[in-house]
């Protein structure tokens, strides 16, 4: 497969914070590609970087076969960038914000209006309001648009989805999966780990070093402890119980449940029961259970916080 993304030992600090430690990954021509991490992981400091507006200390990229120092001028008019900050002109109407940026590149509304027609249809019924005055579904989808407008090769997107209802999230991913079937290539950033199931592949990112690459069935399946769902009448009190549990390995809600491991073998569950009705806790249901993403980052991010205790 043709990489579009290259990169490679990248690192960025800023004074005494390292934004980005040895970060390498590649990105696919035509894939939907996901950084996930949580705030102050490095992404947007990634994203930067990628869209020619950083330079970093060290460490080589390549954005559609250019360098983005060097070649910068070149690349742009091939990105679509959608930051994490609604950054539209809130006192221009949505077509005037949709003109503006066609100009900008060179095209008009007109001309690529069969590109953005899926999204843009939605906001034309609104096209005289104020970018300013749409909710925060409508703004999310403008500015989407003016990111496609120029026909762009790579899609740039900084956690688009933050702040936006659960309803707007899920229309939102459906225009990704439309876009990728259009054939171009999509790198989108979130803290959502429920998105992570949504890319062909992911980077899981925290404290500016990448935890793994791999697409998300893969990391589902390297967690390889065994995963117990735990829940009683009182949640916080079943998590300190079973935090103070001798054989505890990790220990970490999940919605009605309490996700847990143990060191060394499969779990005793009897013992365990026994061990949660001694210390006072009622209608304690344990069961087996799959691991998500979630589970897996919080593992990787665990072993990596042990590796530099080491």
């Amino acid at each position: 497969m043709k990489q579009v993304i290259t990169i490679s030992n990248i690192n960025k600090g800023f004074g005494a914070v390292q934004a980005l430690d040895k970060v390498s990954f590649n990105v696919g021509k035509g894939e939907l590609f996901g950084i996930i991490g949580p705030d102050g992981a490095g992404k947007t400091t990634l994203f930067r970087i990628l869209n020619t507006l950083l330079i970093a200390d060290s460490g080589e990229a390549s954005v559609l076969g250019m360098d983005p120092v060097n070649d910068y001028r070149d690349i742009r008019p091939q990105l679509g960038y959608m930051p994490g900050k609604f950054s539209l002109y809130q006192d221009l109407t949505v077509e005037e914000n949709m003109n503006f940026f066609a100009s900008v590149f060179g095209t008009t509304l007109k001309q690529n209006y069969e590109l953005v027609k899926p999204i843009y249809s939605q906001l034309e019924p609104f096209k005289d309001r104020l970018a300013g005055a749409l909710s925060g579904g409508m703004k999310q989808k403008l500015a989407l648009s003016c990111a496609l407008i120029h026909k762009p090769k790579l899609l740039l997107l900084d956690e688009p989805t933050t702040g936006v209802d659960a309803v707007s999230r899920k229309e939102f991913w459906g225009m990704l999966k439309r876009l990728k079937e259009l054939g171009i290539s999509i790198v989108v950033s979130t803290p959502y780990m429920d998105e992570a199931d949504l890319c062909d592949r992911v980077a899981l990112i925290q404290e500016g070093k990448i935890l793994q690459v791999d697409t998300p069935a893969g990391i589902v399946e390297a967690f390889s402890k065994p995963l117990l769902g735990i829940k009683a009448d009182n949640t916080y009190q079943l998590l300190g119980a079973l935090k103070d549990y001798a054989k505890s390995d990790s220990v970490h809600p999940f919605g009605e449940y309490v996700h847990y491991t143990e060191k060394g073998s499969a779990p005793n569950l009897i013992a365990l029961k026994t061990y949660l009705f001694d210390r006072g806790l009622k209608n304690v249901q344990i069961k087996k259970v799959k691991a998500n993403i979630e589970d897996s980052f919080m593992e990787l991010m665990k072993k990596k916080e042990e590796a530099t205790d080491e």
